[in-house]
């Protein structure tokens, strides 16, 4: 599971940081993450494949979001793109690019379409046989979400000696690791545990942005492996925070604390302040293990 963070600050573009997009990649599919203005900029600088991009997800309307979305559809358009793109989003998404692309004349040769999202409770909003995505109901002031993305389990391990030692054919093995138990040609079964290793334990990731501090969302985020959650503010601007619904890195902390995350990516940071660094050491006295977000960062688990 890889994570590039394209722009991770609040509000406007400036001339070195951007506003919210990132690139999440499992198992081969590649999830772009809301689509601030500079997106397209930022995946070039970062090396990211457009055509590689199927899915976008739309955290909400608001334009650090979602701004960059025409023109990435639209420069999709001119690299001649075969592929269905398809864009979750907030009930008006659709409304919005389609009256862009209409004015501009500009409608895509490709495929585009949009899922768009009302419900206040979380829902599976994307499914294949790798990953599952989830729906993160957040507090905000206009209806937002996040998105949990949820690694499927692998097929278990094939133990090779073992197969070989109980000369088991070759056209039983697909069925072993998909959980089996062998029956031999003498009437013994072979439990499946002794045929195989487990696989790796399924990789979570959950993106929260933006949001007021609840924990409502603790259910749905409980054990999470890495949790990206907005830090827009320090503890010393906490009233801002909450008149404006958004989180302090400590909110954020004591969110994946209580959560039992196993790590804390922060971002989303207002740029009042000097250094991203403090939002770390605040972060800190509550969940130690919590590393800084910035624009261009990489993140790998394996």
């Amino acid at each position: 599971m890889n994570l590039t963070i394209l722009g991770c600050y609040a509000a406007t573009p400036r001339t070195f940081t951007n506003p919210t997009s990132q690139v999440l990649e499992i198992r081969n599919r590649l999830f772009l993450i809301d689509c601030g203005e500079g997106t397209q900029v930022q995946l070039r600088k970062n090396k990211i494949k457009f055509s590689a991009i199927n899915h976008i997800f739309i955290s909400h309307l608001h334009g650090d979001h979602f701004y960059g979305l025409i023109g990435l559809i639209s420069t999709f358009n001119l690299l001649n793109r075969n592929n269905d793109l398809t864009v979750y989003g907030p009930t008006g998404i659709q409304e919005i690019i389609r009256l862009q692309l209409k004015l501009s004349n500009s409608w895509p040769q490709y495929g585009l379409h949009f899922v768009e999202l009302s419900s206040t409770e979380p829902e599976v909003i994307f499914e294949d046989e790798k990953v599952m995505v989830k729906t993160i109901p957040l507090k905000h002031r206009v209806y937002t979400n996040g998105f949990l993305f949820l690694e499927k389990t692998k097929e278990r391990k094939l133990n090779v000696a073992a197969v070989q030692e109980h000369a088991i054919e070759k056209c039983y093995f697909q069925n072993i690791k998909n959980g089996k138990d062998i029956t031999l040609e003498d009437g013994r079964v072979i439990p499946n545990a002794a045929l195989t290793f487990d696989p790796p334990a399924p990789k979570s990731y959950a993106f929260c942005s933006d949001t007021m501090y609840t924990e409502t969302i603790l259910p749905i985020i409980e054990n999470t492996d890495i949790l990206y959650h907005e830090t827009t503010f320090l503890e010393s601007e906490e009233a801002l925070a909450e008149k404006t619904m958004h989180s302090t890195a400590k909110q954020a902390a004591m969110i994946a604390k209580k959560a039992n995350c196993k790590q804390l990516i922060l971002g989303h940071y207002s740029t009042r302040y000097d250094s991203i660094k403090l939002f770390q050491e605040e972060a800190k006295t509550i969940f130690e293990n919590t590393v800084l977000g910035d624009d261009g960062a990489t993140f790998e688990w394996q």
